[in-house]
């Protein structure tokens, strides 16, 4: 039995109760990595919060049929078809073939899925496997007079499809007036490239024949054939992430919706940007960080997934050293109130704090109100067997490896000061308490005060 949920949908701007196509089955298709480079952690959030997403589902009774595809061909430098392929850059980078490029960074993101603790999806389809698949749908918007040809490849002609930018509330005209012109052979600023033609065929390291020549499928038109032939016509949900919205999803939109005359899908989910030191991330400023820059720095990966829940998916996040470093102790509190009972207790008080949790997640995944049912068990008067049987039961949402061990060898000189400061604090000499606090940090080394006792880490 399904439990109503409430989940916000991108295309009409409002929370609605959700509903599905199939009786209790959810389609889903969330957008992947560009495998030309190491994702970084604004990628994360997304994958995190669609994670997240997939076990809500579940945990309200539906069967989740989940697809994400990998983009080894076709993304451009610039998402408005100029520019070049960003596997080209990438191999040209690396000193390696394309085909070689997709395969390190596939290989690297589905370590960091591990690292993580995300779910690999099944399938995980990449978008040179469906070549054939992506040529026939181009095959079918000619066939209904919806493509042009220019120098460069075919193209979509969006003036021909009057809800063209409804998701995103695109201004076409005002767009049009304010055009800058990079390629003076398309009919409209906002129609986009299905099939780009090689400049010298047999130089690029990723090419096919087509029925317009040798060439390479454009990044959106890989999204439409691998759902069509992985979900279907018509799906449930359509994640990504909030970049998504203005240009990506709308042509998916304009080209599923144009062959097969459904609507491509009923919710549109999109998870926000994550900010670094409360701005954008840049290369140039030095502040693109990824999973394995996270832990040469000392921290638990984790720590990024609990660091995520402190925002709503539909509000930026801002990512500081400083906001990880709490999540990380807070992580170690909650791992070490669960390790501190050998069995679970299920109680009517431990029922109730599971539904105050549970309708936080139906209210469209509120996890800041998740979180705070989480902390109010961990810090109250409820048993440790009662603790660890609601731990128990969140972490099939959250996820977070709480019988792994954080508990570290150390000298025998911070172990006479803790159990020096745990009799100050019996004895409430909380002047000396914090005395010995000071001592212990200066030797390196940090206290966490938990009502299961002082957790130690480096």
């Amino acid at each position: 039995m399904t439990v109503p949920f409430k989940l916000y949908n991108t295309l009409t701007r409002s929370t609605e109760e959700f509903t599905t196509l199939h009786p209790n089955l959810v389609k889903m298709y969330t957008c992947g990595p560009t495998v030309y480079g190491d994702p970084h952690i604004g990628n994360y959030r997304t994958f995190i919060f669609e994670d997240v997403l997939v076990k809500v589902l579940r945990r309200f009774g539906y069967q989740v049929e989940r697809v994400m595809n990998v983009t080894d061909v076709g993304h451009l430098v610039d998402d408005s078809d100029d520019g070049e392929d960003k596997m080209e850059v990438g191999a040209r980078r690396d000193g390696i073939t394309a085909w070689d490029v997709a395969k390190r960074y596939e290989e690297r993101f589905l370590k960091d899925l591990d690292t993580l603790n995300l779910e690999v999806p099944e399938p995980l389809v990449r978008a040179t496997d469906m070549i054939g698949e992506q040529i026939e749908m181009i095959r079918s918007l000619e066939e209904k007079g919806y493509t042009y040809s220019t120098s460069d490849g075919i193209y979509f002609d969006t003036s021909k499809l009057p809800y063209y930018g409804e998701l995103a509330r695109l201004d076409i005209a005002g767009l049009q007036q304010g055009a800058r012109v990079v390629n003076d052979e398309k009919l409209n600023k906002t129609d986009f490239a299905l099939w780009k033609f090689s400049i010298e065929p047999g130089k690029r390291h990723m090419e096919w024949e087509s029925p317009w020549g040798t060439g390479f499928p454009g990044w959106h038109i890989e999204c439409s054939a691998i759902i069509r032939a992985t979900l279907g016509d018509s799906i449930d949900i359509h994640c990504g992430g909030a970049d998504h919205i203005m240009v990506h999803h709308p042509n998916e939109m304009a080209q599923s919706e144009t062959v097969t005359g459904k609507p491509l899908a009923r919710f549109w989910c999109h998870s926000e940007f994550l900010l670094v030191d409360g701005g954008k991330m840049s290369k140039s400023l030095g502040n693109v960080y990824t999973i394995p820059e996270i832990i040469e720095k000392g921290y638990d990966p984790i720590a990024l997934r609990l660091l995520s829940y402190s925002a709503n998916y539909r509000s930026k996040l801002n990512f500081t050293f400083d906001g990880l470093q709490v999540a990380e102790q807070s992580l170690k509190k909650l791992r070490a109130v669960y390790q501190s009972a050998a069995e679970d207790q299920l109680t009517p008080e431990v029922l109730q704090l599971i539904g105050e949790f549970d309708a936080a997640l139906a209210e469209d995944m509120n996890m800041p109100v998740a979180m705070a049912v989480v902390w109010n068990a961990v810090n109250g008067d409820l048993s440790k067997a009662e603790k660890r049987a609601f731990l128990a039961n969140v972490d099939q949402v959250l996820q977070l490896r709480l019988d792994q061990n954080d508990q570290i060898q150390v000298p025998a000189e911070i172990a006479a000061l803790l159990e020096k400061r745990q009799a100050a604090r019996d004895a409430r000499d909380f002047a000396l308490s914090d005395q010995i606090r000071t001592e212990i940090t200066q030797l390196g080394y940090t206290v966490l005060d938990t009502s299961e006792g002082q957790i130690v880490q480096r």
